[in-house]
Formats: structure tokens, C-alpha cells, sequence
């Protein structure tokens, strides 16, 4: 090995090893990702059906809402091992939600603690927040005081969090609406333990422009979430030109996961793993 590939070597693998355990796995895949939002297959089979027909779809991942806070210690186990069995990661987990009104802080990181001893059994990496309903006391400031000690809980678990806009017509109370904002708040407290869930389906519905703001943001960009617009729906079905935005993910070298996030209309395996392969033949073509 020449002196200066030595070099090259080297200081990348110091800059894997300098990175958060939670981040050190995705810095080291050589390729983009695939999950599932398991809620969206409630309709069609219970979760470790869904989990295996993710599994058969080709999928890497899953991602979790609410399911965990109901099981059991026996419920833990089996799910653990079923996905370990089938190569799957749990990647995400959301249940979590309040960072925009001060009133409700304590209670918040009251229910992230539980988030956090869960996915440490579950050997999730992520944790999805939601900043609740508005308040008279909610701001974009006040967003940034209270995700400040969110931020050191799962510095202190090794996890990380992301924030996740949530578009008017889905919940007309809800504070965070904007990716922008989103990643404003990210910048903001500068830690690598706090970044953006990009959904390109609620971003759509808020305010459009969505590859300007995949550019703009890729930097605090930690997850995708993806369905049609209107109708959450299969992604090619839709307004949402997802090969374009599928393309620029990959011209912008992310490497961590893209969920789909949405209802089948057919056959749900022939449908998951369609949308697959449409997502990774864009991704081919860069």
C-alpha cells in the first residue's frame, strides 16, 4: 500500500472509530438501506407476520410505533430473536412526542427513558420524536431548550433521536411542520446524538419543493420516510416524483435507511417489494 492510501485508510478508519456507536454501523454500510413502518400492515397481518413479509419483500429493516409499549418480557425475546433470525434490524421506533410545549417536558423524557431502556432490549439504534401539539408557550426556541436534555439521554444510551414534521392536514395542532425547521432546531444543538426524520410524504402535503430541501438538509438528514401523495399509498402511484428524490439521496452519498411508510393497495409482498426495486434502480442509475 502506497504511503498515501495508507493515510487515506487510516483517517478514515479513525473517523468511524471517533463516531458514536449507534453511528459507527452506518458509516461503515456501502449502501443505502430499506425498512418498513410496520403500523402500515396492521390491517393485514399481526406483527410477526408483517415481520417475516417484510423480511420476504427483501428489506433490511423495521420500524416500530407503539407495539413495544404493550409487551412482555417473553413478547421482547421472541421478537428479538425472529428478526435477528430473518436478518432484519429494528432500525426506528416512535411513541414518543411533546418537545414543543414546556408544560409537558418532564413528562416527555419521563416516556423517552422507557423509549430508550426499550430499545436497548430491542437493539434499536434510532428513537422518533414528534413535537406534539402547540401551546402558548411553544417556539422554535423552546423546541431547542427542551430537545437539549433530550439529547443528553441518548447521548447517555448511546442512541440517537430524530425529529419528525408532521404536516397540517394529518394534524392541524401539530408545532413542527417544516423539514427546514426541523433542521434548524438540529443545527442549533450542534450533537450528533439529535437529527431530522425527512418524511417526503407529510413534506409534500406542508409545502413541496422536496429536493431543494434534501440538498439543503442532507447533512441532518438521520432517516426517509416514504408514501404517495395523496392517499399514502404505493410511492409510484402519487404527485411525488420519487426517482428524482430517490437519485438525489443517492448523489448526496446517505447511507442510512429509507421506510416505506404506507398502505398496499395489492398484494402487500408484491407490492413491498416493488417499491424496492423501483427505489434501488433509481439509486443504480447514479
Amino acid at each position: 500500500m502506497h504511503r498515501r492510501d495508507f493515510t487515506r485508510t487510516f483517517a478514515a478508519l479513525a473517523a468511524v472509530a471517533a463516531l458514536p456507536k449507534f453511528a459507527t454501523a452506518q458509516a461503515q454500510q456501502a449502501a443505502i438501506r430499506f425498512s418498513v413502518m410496520l403500523w402500515t400492515l396492521n390491517k393485514i397481518s399481526p406483527t410477526e407476520k408483517s415481520i417475516e413479509l417484510v423480511a420476504q419483500a427483501g428489506y433490511q429493516g423495521i420500524e416500530l410505533v407503539g407495539e413495544w409499549q404493550k409487551w412482555t418480557p417473553a413478547d421482547y425475546a421472541r421478537i428479538t430473536g425472529r428478526t435477528k433470525a430473518l436478518n432484519l434490524t429494528i432500525d426506528s421506533m416512535a411513541g414518543v412526542r411533546g418537545f414543543a410545549d414546556p408544560a409537558l417536558k418532564d413528562q416527555m423524557l419521563a416516556e423517552l427513558a422507557l423509549a430508550l431502556e426499550a430499545a436497548k432490549r430491542l437493539n434499536c439504534p434510532q428513537i422518533i420524536l414528534t413535537s406534539g401539539k402547540r401551546s402558548a408557550a411553544s417556539s422554535h426556541e423552546a423546541c431547542i431548550e427542551i430537545l437539549k436534555p433530550v439529547t443528553d439521554l441518548a447521548a447517555k444510551a448511546d442512541k440517537q433521536v430524530v425529529i419528525e414534521p408532521i404536516d397540517l392536514l394529518e394534524n392541524p395542532s401539530s408545532y413542527l411542520t417544516s423539514v427546514t425547521e426541523a433542521a434548524e432546531i438540529s443545527r442549533a444543538i450542534n450533537n450528533p446524538h439529535l437529527r431530522v426524520l425527512y418524511d417526503l410524504y407529510h413534506e409534500q402535503r406542508q409545502g413541496g419543493n422536496l429536493i431543494e430541501k434534501i440538498e439543503k438538509n442532507i447533512d441532518q438528514i438521520a432517516l426517509f420516510h416514504i408514501a404517495s401523495v395523496p392517499g399514502r399509498h404505493e410511492p409510484s402511484t402519487g404527485e411525488v416524483r420519487y426517482e428524482a428524490a430517490y437519485r438525489k439521496i443517492a448523489e448526496l452519498k446517505y447511507k442510512g435507511f429509507i421506510a416505506m411508510e404506507y398502505y398496499p393497495t395489492s398484494d402487500a409482498l408484491t407490492s413491498l417489494r416493488s417499491a424496492r426495486e423501483e427505489a434501488q434502480r433509481a439509486i443504480a442509475n447514479v
